[in-house]
């Protein structure tokens, strides 16, 4: 998963907002946005869930997730 460039940021945030130029760099900064949070949700939805505990007076009685 790769970072936004700066530069990316730079150029979206000093754009006219109501030119045809800004509205395209927020556009392209969202998408980028967008394709980060896809990936770090796949990222998280391929860990693996930990195997509850079965016996015992530890994790027997409340079943959480940190």
């Amino acid at each position: 998963m790769n970072a936004i460039p700066s530069s990316l940021v730079n150029n979206a945030s000093a754009a006219s907002p109501g030119s045809v130029q800004g509205a395209a760099a927020v556009s392209v900064l969202k998408q980028s946005m967008r394709a980060q949070e896809n990936a770090a949700a796949q990222l998280i939805a391929a860990l693996p869930q930990p195997a509850l505990a079965t016996t015992g007076g530890v994790g027997t009685q409340v079943n959480t997730y940190a």
